[in-house]
């Protein structure tokens, strides 16, 4: 099993976290469905302030530059998600350049 962790803002706009909280409450059955297509077996996504903090547990042959494109072909309600979230989402400052959900590294496992 491999795990990733990501971060990214929110807009800093107290009504638009409100709402990006409500949307992931009742997430659309069509994406809950592609990403557990892809295999992704854990998703959790925590929010401190306006930070996020994605953690995503996979299969060993995942690989997101190759998985996660087709989760985002696998259905016009993917990408409509997608969309709809970028909305409200930012990069973290230290992202780089066209790096969206930034890739966080590892530094310490109690197991």
């Amino acid at each position: 099993m491999k795990s990733f962790a990501m971060t990214l803002n929110l807009k800093n706009d107290p009504e638009m976290i409100a709402q990006y909280v409500e949307y992931h409450a009742n997430t659309w059955p069509e994406v809950l469905d592609g990403l557990k297509g892809l295999g992704i077996s854990s998703m959790k996504i925590f929010l401190h302030g306006r930070t996020l903090f994605m953690y995503l547990e996979t299969p060993d042959d995942f690989d997101m530059d190759r998985d996660f494109p087709r989760y985002m072909e696998s259905s016009p309600r993917a990408q409509e998600w997608d969309a709809l979230m970028n909305t409200f989402q930012e990069p973290v400052p230290s992202a780089k350049e066209g790096e969206w959900w930034a890739p966080m590294r590892q530094v310490f496992s109690l197991f």
